[in-house]
């Protein structure tokens, strides 16, 4: 994103967003916390489109195979389009574009083994927590631990108020994505403050396919290869990968990470429509409550950052 350095991180450790960072290089903020926001909504709707792609795609390549192909179809896609700089960073630089690499490794392989196992909805309301947790640990505001509380229940209720059905290994590897989502959050931020435009995401994009290509070659092997594959692999990409990603690291530039975390809580309800579009997966009358709860949720978390800009906006009298 922009490179001033990172904000100062909140008493629990966990660093935040600037709340009035600079713009993005080549024009002047548009519409305050309006702006970073519709970027996130518009992220959060591509990456379960895309997640609802992969998991048709999973029975040619399987789940590790079409992370190897996410992977290096977007890192491909940003390396090509950005061009990054390799030389003018330090150490501190290329050490969190790495760490934030590993991090997007690890939470794409997570997730994807994840929903390998348990339904789309369920395993993107488990992985969804990481987000939540990190909200109530980032914010410097008491109201959005209301908010967080609401999104909270309602991600349990769109589970069905447990998940004891479900294939614990499944769990597990969701709830791991999650931890993983979350760090992704925290490293997405830091990056953007220290790499010009997307040059950081492209640099991460490419170790998180390098860390992976071994690993989706040997489950899948040839099955790679094949002309199909390879095009929706390409396809998830984008959806997945590059311009949820892309979108996410320019929002982080100027909206703080507690209330970013607690817009990703619209992810759930987003997947369920993906889920039913996609995959014909249907929505019961306490799924659609959960929704209507998380959305509240993420509605009130907007108004609390949009007020709160408006209110440092107006002068003093």
């Amino acid at each position: 994103m922009n490179t001033p350095s990172a904000a100062p991180a909140t008493p629990a450790s966990v660093p935040t967003a600037p709340d009035s960072a600079p713009a993005a290089p080549g024009g002047p903020r548009r519409g305050g916390s309006l702006g970073p926001v519709g970027l996130v909504l518009a992220g959060g709707v591509s990456v379960q489109f895309g997640g609802a792609l992969a998991v048709s795609l999973m029975p040619q390549a399987g789940a590790l195979g079409v992370v190897t192909l996410r992977l290096v179809a977007a890192a491909a896609v940003l390396l090509l389009v950005c061009r990054p700089r390799l030389r003018g960073h330090s150490r501190t630089d290329w050490g969190t574009v790495v760490v934030f690499g590993v991090t997007m490794a690890a939470m794409n392989g997570l997730f994807y083994q994840a929903v390998a196992r348990i339904p789309l909805g369920p395993a993107v309301t488990l992985e969804v927590l990481g987000p939540l947790a990190l909200s109530v640990l980032a914010s410097r505001r008491a109201v959005n631990l209301i908010w967080a509380g609401l999104a909270l229940s309602g991600v349990f209720l769109l589970g069905g108020g447990g998940f004891g059905d479900l294939d614990p290994t499944g769990v597990a590897f969701a709830l791991s994505a999650g931890a993983m989502w979350a760090a992704y959050i925290v490293f997405s931020a830091r990056t953007g403050r220290r790499f010009p435009q997307a040059d950081g995401l492209a640099l991460a994009m490419a170790v998180a396919a390098v860390l992976f290509v071994p690993l989706g070659v040997v489950e899948s092997g040839t099955k790679l290869l094949v002309p199909a594959t390879i095009g929706l692999g390409a396809a998830v990409a984008m959806l997945s990968s590059v311009l949820p990603y892309t979108l996410e690291l320019l929002a982080l530039r100027r909206l703080p990470a507690s209330t970013f975390a607690i817009l990703m809580s619209l992810e759930p309800a987003v997947a369920a429509t993906a889920g039913f579009l996609v995959l014909g997966q249907s929505l019961t009358a306490i799924q659609a409550v959960a929704i209507a709860l998380v959305i509240a949720a993420s509605m009130g978390a907007v108004r609390t950052q949009v007020g709160r800009g408006k209110a440092m906006a107006q002068p003093e009298a």
